[in-house]
């Protein structure tokens, strides 16, 4: 989600009988993808989101995949709490406006809040159980009615082929002045040869996964209990590690990505425990014993592929994540291979 000014076209507000000027708009979320508001009037409450085009570039694709899910969820659990869009007045799931792009509404959960940082292991735990929940109820679901909302979005081998044709064709002064980090990132390439195993390893299930599993994207209620997933833009076929590693990725540490001074950063035990506690506790009874044999690697998969990521984007100018100040990219980097390097440390201990 995303706080933002952008005024709402009227069409889209007359798709879903909102126009009517009851309803106070409000900008909301924090998120970085979707501009999104929140309508309220009297005790009722809608989310509207426009998706970002750029990134997702077959919405529809998206909409297809939450109905799927949404039919299947209500059909075999209907109890499990699942937001679904709300169908404009003419019973379609996204409305478009020629020159804005597309637009969707959600009901607003009552009483519920999202949080942006993980303070307690307690946070940790009810969100790992959550996202270990969503893929579970969906266990039986054939993953090959899912489409790709984002092609190669958690293939590490593609990423890391793309590290090295930076390697080669990058910047020439950053590339020298990231010899360094260049040097970390090949010696942690054994990640990579674990992943193509896992691709070829028929106990590793393609699986309804997230993919995006900050803890913004969990309802929490007044009681600080998990109740729902959000924000399933993401949702798609993939492997367990997607989620369980990008958990790891952003709640072990107490400072997050954006962190320059490498000696904040570290890897907190009780917060690891409680990752794999409130994951196991849903998916443990479905995960094959190979699979349950990589669920440290699982943070070391994410967390690598994200410093590559970062480190590609230095190399070739900051043309994918932009830079808020010199080096940004460079130094992200430098704070994934620090957290990798830092968990790494910890798997003989972990994983007996």
């Amino acid at each position: 989600m995303n706080t933002t000014t952008t005024p709402i076209p009227s069409p889209v507000l007359e798709a879903w009988g909102l126009h009517d000027g009851s309803w106070q708009i409000i900008p909301f979320g924090t998120g970085l993808i979707n501009h999104t508001w929140k309508l309220e009037r009297g005790n009722e409450a809608l989310i509207l989101q426009r998706i970002n085009h750029n990134v997702f570039k077959t919405p529809h694709d998206i909409a297809h995949n939450m109905t799927l899910i949404g039919d299947f969820l209500q059909q075999h659990h209907p109890s499990y709490h699942f937001v679904a869009v709300k169908p404009t007045l003419q019973g379609q799931p996204l409305f478009f406006v020629a020159g804005h792009g597309y637009y969707r509404v959600f009901p607003f959960v009552q009483g519920s809040h999202t949080i942006d940082v993980v303070n307690t292991p307690g946070q940790a735990f009810e969100a790992a159980r959550q996202f270990g929940l969503f893929t579970k109820m969906l266990t039986s679901l054939d993953v090959s009615k899912l489409r790709t909302t984002i092609p190669g979005f958690h293939d590490l081998t593609s990423r890391y082929q793309q590290f090295l044709k930076a390697l080669e064709t990058g910047d020439r002064d950053r590339r020298r002045d990231s010899a360094e980090l260049i040097q970390q990132v090949i010696s942690f390439s054994d990640i990579v040869t674990k992943f193509e195993a896992i691709r070829k390893n028929p106990d590793f299930k393609l699986r309804v996964i997230h993919h995006d599993t900050k803890i913004s994207n969990v309802l929490f209620n007044n009681e600080q209990k998990a109740v729902c997933v959000i924000d399933l833009d993401t949702v798609m076929p993939g492997y367990f590690i997607s989620d369980l590693g990008d958990m790891m990725r952003t709640y072990l540490s107490p400072v997050s990505e954006e962190e320059k001074d490498i000696e904040k950063i570290n890897v907190r035990a009780g917060f690891y425990k409680a990752i794999m506690e409130g994951y196991l506790s849903a998916m443990k009874p479905v995960l094959s014993q190979a699979e349950l044999d990589h669920a440290f690697y699982s943070g070391q998969f994410m967390i690598f592929m994200q410093a590559i990521r970062f480190l590609t984007d230095h190399l070739q100018n900051d043309v994918y994540y932009g830079a808020a100040y010199p080096g940004h990219n460079f130094h992200r980097a430098r704070n994934q291979l620090t957290l990798l390097s830092r968990l790494t440390a910890h798997e003989k201990d972990w994983t007996n």
